[in-house]
């Protein structure tokens, strides 16, 4: 089983369901702070790779929601300068998974990397878990990242 670094926003429902999901499929998950953690342009970059910078940003982060920011407006650089002076605008979770680095809880790519079948006694739930969208905020349309209860 794997030693997962689990970047996230304390007290997000998504990130919940997540690290739960990784727990009872038997992996350590250490969570990690993402809006505190510093930052820096290159290692940031490791975790986005080569994605297109729309899919980086947190669509439920408030700039993003309110279309004040535009993620296609911005150069990579501008955008990881961006993302390191306001950490909301990360899309969540990001994970390091002995040497790879994966933003997004994307369980496609998550199995070519681990196991996601629940441990004895937990493969029920983690079934069930996998039946919904573990990757999309379920609160997009009416909730704002800021707000710390979820």
């Amino acid at each position: 089983m794997a030693t997962i670094l689990f970047y996230e926003k304390p007290g997000c429902r998504n990130n919940t369901r997540q690290k739960e999901m990784l727990e009872l499929s038997g992996h350590t998950v250490e969570p990690v702070n993402l809006l505190e953690y510093p930052w820096s342009q290159e290692e940031l970059g490791e975790y986005l790779g080569e994605k297109p910078l729309s899919e980086c940003f947190n669509p439920a982060a408030p700039a993003i929601k309110s279309g004040e920011l535009n993620p296609q407006d911005f150069s990579r650089e501008e955008a990881l300068l961006m993302m390191i002076s306001d950490p909301i605008l990360i899309r969540r979770p990001l994970m390091q998974i002995g040497g790879h680095r994966v933003q997004g809880f994307d369980t496609t790519v998550l199995r070519e990397l681990i196991s996601l079948t629940g441990v004895p006694g937990a493969e029920s739930i983690v079934k069930a878990l996998r039946m919904t969208d573990m990757n999309s905020c379920p609160h997009i349309n009416n909730f704002s990242c800021l707000n710390k209860e979820h």
